[in-house]
């Protein structure tokens, strides 16, 4: 009698077998989309703010290279003793004539000047069409614990020290409401000869 009711046994699914297996599909199918928009966010912010970073060191090389070119360096703050020294420590602007421009020319000056969370650069200080901002706007430059150091700038020659200058920026990079951290430090040196030899 067994082998009878197999025999006449339907094949196929129930309506109720059916509805399990789609939920049961629905749950993972919503599950991995979750997964995969999360990755695709996290995937997002990554690359904008590897483009902001790139930003940021783009801005030191072309800081440094200039500098490394210039000569004539001079650095100080706005006011104060400082101003516009040949040798400092923590200035926030730095001056120097650049070895593409007209040596005669005392106003065809090269300028980097850190305010307000921002770092300006001048090519020719007395026409003020040529300030530009560096840093983009979500980089936000830490003047406390940001500035340019000056060594060995002394323009008698006779002091025995090439000129040497250390950038410093540190600041947060704000990308959608989160602050993230940084500090950077470079050194350059003059590539012109500048020390004399007795």
């Amino acid at each position: 009698m067994q082998k009878k009711f197999l025999k006449n046994k339907k094949d196929g699914y129930t309506i109720i077998e059916t509805m399990v297996a789609i939920s049961v599909f629905l749950i993972v199918i919503t599950i991995g989309m979750g997964a995969l928009l999360n990755t695709s966010s996290l995937h997002n912010k990554s690359s904008n703010m590897r483009s902001i970073m790139d930003s940021l060191s783009f801005m030191m090389d072309d800081m440094s290279k200039n500098l490394r070119t210039g000569y004539n360096y001079h650095c100080g703050n706005v006011s104060g003793p400082n101003y516009l020294a040949l040798n400092c420590k923590d200035g926030k602007m730095i001056v120097f004539e650049s070895s593409s421009g007209n040596p005669t020319d005392s106003t065809d000056q090269w300028l980097y000047y850190m305010i307000s969370g921002k770092i300006l650069k001048s090519t020719k200080i007395s026409d003020p069409d040529t300030w530009v901002q560096l840093n983009p706007n979500e980089i936000i430059i830490d003047l406390d614990k940001s500035g340019f150091f000056v060594f060995g700038a002394d323009e008698s020659q006779s002091d025995g020290k090439q000129p040497f200058v250390v950038i410093r920026l540190s600041g947060t990079i704000n990308y959608k409401g989160v602050g993230t951290p940084f500090s950077l430090q470079t050194s350059v040196s003059q590539r012109q000869r500048d020390v004399s030899t007795p």
